[in-house]
C-alpha cells in the first residue's frame, strides 16, 4: 500500500480517475505543462492527451495494477488493462511527478491478447 502523499499514490490516484471516469479529478492531478509520449502520440499537452487519450476509459473492462515502483521524480506502473472488446494487454509507464501532479507520462507497450492468445500487431 503506498503512503498519501507518496509518488505511487499519485499514480493510484491517476488510473482510478481515468478508469472511473472522473475528469475533473484528472484535471488536478496533471500539471500544466503535462505532456503524455507512447508510441502513437510524441509529447502531446493536455489538450490533446483529453480529446486523443481520455475517450479510452470507455474501453475498460477490467484494469488492476500489477507493480508500483516509485523514486524520488516519479514512479513506473505496470498495469494489465482488459477491454469491453475482450482485447488484453500489460504496459508500464513511467510517470515524471512534482508537487503531487504528474507532469509527464512516458508509454511502453506489451503485447496483445484475445482469449488469452497473442494477438500481433499490424
Amino acid at each position: 500500500m503506498s503512503k498519501p502523499g507518496s509518488n505511487a499514490s499519485v499514480v493510484r490516484a491517476m488510473f482510478d480517475a481515468f478508469c472511473g471516469d472522473r475528469r475533473e479529478e484528472m484535471e488536478r492531478l496533471l500539471a500544466d505543462g503535462f505532456t503524455f509520449t507512447s508510441p502513437y502520440d510524441d509529447a502531446i499537452g493536455r489538450e490533446a492527451y483529453f480529446k486523443r487519450c481520455w475517450p479510452n476509459n470507455k474501453r475498460v473492462a477490467n484494469f488492476q495494477i500489477e507493480r508500483v515502483t516509485e523514486d524520488a521524480d516519479g514512479a513506473f506502473v505496470t498495469y494489465l488493462f482488459t477491454t469491453t472488446e475482450g482485447m488484453a494487454f500489460r504496459n508500464t509507464e513511467y510517470m515524471t511527478i512534482a508537487n503531487g501532479q504528474v507532469t509527464k507520462v512516458d508509454v511502453y507497450f506489451g503485447a496483445n491478447y484475445r482469449d488469452g492468445k497473442f494477438v500481433a500487431q499490424t
